[in-house]
Parts: C-alpha cells; sequence; structure tokens
C-alpha cells in the first residue's frame, strides 16, 4: 500500500447520494487522502462532481429488472461488463479503500472492491436501506448511518450512527446558528429581501417543488397574511402562487433557490417533503419541521423523519391527509407559538450530527491504511 491512501467514492443518480458523497470528499481531502468518484454517465454527478475539481469515471447504469423482458435476459452480461469496469477503475486508480453510497453505481463496485480485496465503506443515506447497500452491507468493513433507527447491519464489521456528511454551508451555517444565530440570520435575510424580525414560514419541496403542497398552502393564504413566508414552488410552479400573492407584501416567492442554507437560516418553521437530506439538514440546524413525506418508493420518506419526530423536533402528516384543515389546525397554530418552535428545534438538534463528513474520513482512514 503506498503512503498516501487513495479513496474511490461511488454514489450518484440525484443529489441526494452526490451531496454527502462530495461533502466526504471534502473532509478526505483535507486529511490528505487522493479521492476520486465514480458515477454513471447520465447522473446530476456529471455537473457536480467536476464542478467540485474532484476526477470523475462513470459506468453504465444497469438496474435490475423487475418484471420478465429483454432486459432482465441481457442484464447478466451488462452487468458482468460494469463489474468489469468498477475493476478497471479501482486498478487504475490504485485504490485503497472504496466507499460506496447506494444508487445502481455502487453495487458493481462493491463487488469489484470485494474480489480484488479492497476494503469497502458503506454509507446508508436513507432510514430504509436500498438493495445496493443492503448487498455491500454482506462484506462491508464498516456501514454508517444517517439515522439510528436503519436496520442495516454490517454482516461481519463494524455498524455505527454518524448522521449525514453535510454541504459546507450547511456545516457552517450549524456552527453560525450555535455561536451567532441572529448574525446568520439578519445576513440570510438581507440576501432574501426578507425582515428578519419577522416569524417565518419557510415552505420548499425541493428543487422540483410540491404541487400539492403549493395547492394547500394556496387555499390558506388568507391565514398567513400576518406571517412572514418564503415560497419555493418548484422550477415552473410559481405562477399561480405569485398571483394569488399580489396584495401580500410579506410573501415572497421564488421556484427555485439554490443557497437553501440562506432559507433555513431566517425559518422558525418549514413545511416540506422528508428525503434524507432535508431531514438530516433541518435536525443538524436545529430548525422545527413539518414533514409532508412523499408516497413513493418504498416508503423511506416517511421512516427518515422518524426519529426526528419521536425527539418531539417535527410532525409529520402524510400526503393524502394533508389538507386546508390540517394547515390551520397544525401547521400555522405553531408559528403564532415561538415558545413551542424553539423547544422543537432544540429536540430536532440531537438528532443528526453537524460532523458527519470527519466521521466518515476518520473511518475511510481507519480502514484505508
Amino acid at each position: 500500500m503506498s503512503e498516501t491512501i487513495h479513496a474511490v467514492l461511488a454514489g450518484g443518480g440525484t443529489a441526494g447520494h452526490v451531496n454527502p458523497l462530495l461533502s466526504t470528499a471534502i473532509a478526505l481531502q483535507g486529511r490528505g487522502v487522493e479521492v476520486s468518484a465514480v458515477g454513471t454517465p447520465e447522473g446530476l454527478e456529471t455537473d457536480l462532481v467536476p464542478a467540485a475539481g474532484i476526477e470523475l469515471d462513470t459506468i453504465e447504469k444497469v438496474p435490475f429488472p423487475r418484471r420478465p423482458n429483454g432486459a432482465m435476459l441481457a442484464f447478466p452480461s451488462r452487468f458482468r461488463a460494469a463489474v468489469s469496469h468498477a475493476d478497471e477503475i479501482l486498478t487504475n486508480r490504485n485504490a485503497d479503500v472504496m466507499v460506496g453510497f447506494g444508487g445502481f453505481v455502487s453495487t458493481p463496485m462493491y463487488l469489484a472492491a470485494r474480489r480484488r480485496g479492497i476494503p469497502v465503506i458503506i454509507h446508508e443515506q436513507n432510514a430504509k436501506q436500498g438493495l445496493a447497500n443492503r448487498y455491500g452491507a454482506r462484506f462491508a468493513k464498516v456501514v454508517a448511518l444517517t439515522f439510528p433507527s436503519t436496520s442495516l447491519k454490517a454482516r461481519d464489521g463494524e455498524t455505527v450512527a454518524i448522521g449525514l456528511p453535510l454541504r459546507p454551508a450547511i456545516a457552517e451555517l450549524a456552527w453560525e446558528r450555535l455561536t451567532d444565530p441572529r448574525g446568520a440570520r439578519v445576513s440570510a435575510a438581507q440576501k432574501l429581501g426578507l425582515d428578519p424580525d419577522k416569524t417565518t414560514l419557510v415552505v420548499t419541496g425541493g428543487s422540483l417543488g410540491a404541487q400539492h403542497l403549493n395547492e394547500v398552502v394556496e387555499q390558506c393564504l388568507p391565514l398567513l397574511a400576518d406571517v412572514q413566508v418564503l415560497h419555493l414552488t418548484g422550477r415552473g410552479k410559481d405562477g399561480a402562487i405569485r398571483q394569488a400573492t399580489e396584495s401580500m407584501p410579506d410573501y415572497h416567492v421564488l421556484d427555485y433557490l439554490s443557497e437553501m442554507e440562506n432559507a433555513y437560516a431566517v425559518a422558525d418553521l418549514v413545511l416540506c417533503r422528508s428525503g434524507a437530506g432535508t431531514v438530516a439538514e433541518l435536525s443538524a440546524l436545529g430548525i422545527p419541521a413539518f414533514f409532508v413525506p412523499l408516497a413513493i418508493g418504498n416508503g423511506e420518506q416517511e421512516l427518515n423523519a422518524a426519529d426526528s419526530i419521536r425527539a418531539g423536533g417535527a410532525l409529520l402528516v402524510r400526503d393524502k391527509q394533508f389538507d386546508a384543515q390540517v394547515m390551520t389546525q397544525q401547521v400555522i397554530p405553531l408559528l403564532a407559538a415561538p415558545e413551542k418552535l424553539a423547544g422543537m428545534g432544540e429536540a430536532a438538534r440531537g438528532v443528526s450530527p453537524v460532523d458527519a463528513a470527519e466521521k466518515l474520513a476518520d473511518l475511510v482512514l481507519k480502514v484505508g491504511r
């Protein structure tokens, strides 16, 4: 093994996988570790990873067919080719350790690393593990979890809950909210054109938005006249809300905000979906949330919020039950209860650590040496 460790980080497809990968890569580079990443040719990683100054290799996306068809017949040969390509990447990069964050690219990387005797570390973002990480956990040296309630365990290695590696801007805001919360709020409010002294509700459905959240909030606009609202509707979904709030000076509408840390810095309450990244960020920042999980996949969004809800840092209503009555009776009253919001924020802060990227970097150094 060379004196300098080279870690290959695999994951991609969505920002949910790419962001913790990049945060971990930055933490590792700060320790003098050589880092490269592996993704698929069509995922967000093709833009985000090179933009961060990290070299990226790509492997063809080979999803396992869910039903008998031509793709199922072609799967074995395509998967073997992906594993062969993964082996080439590990060889060319002189990998000492392989860190996987799940997704299609991770499975062939796990298998290739196992065959080459390269130690594997897994980070599972969601409360309900994906198929790739479930497979890799059979032989991983370490399985690191975002949520303590996640049932994934390393069969023969170490399992530890460390939280989600946070984007640097979010990690910085977390420390600012502990040391100078007023300063962070005032600075962000100035950037967004908001009043830092007004109780502020942030509504967001992520970059794509959440049309159901938008519609329910729109039905309740008269009840929001006395609070400041920052509503991130999702790209192309802002028209109806802008028109309906033209006469409301404290209602601010954006279709997208790239610097979400500014929205978080001014938020007294966030109404949102419960993707793993959102849940972990709000918990680490100590921001109370009202979650309306997106009812897709294997139900992981609802499970992601479980630890925060159990701690008292958030409330949750399922999407099909979220309506104007819930908004009126449960969400809006919280905005008039600052002591309750403060208590929820403190409870949330204890759920997700701020330093997960550094903890994961520690594990990489421990295993890779």
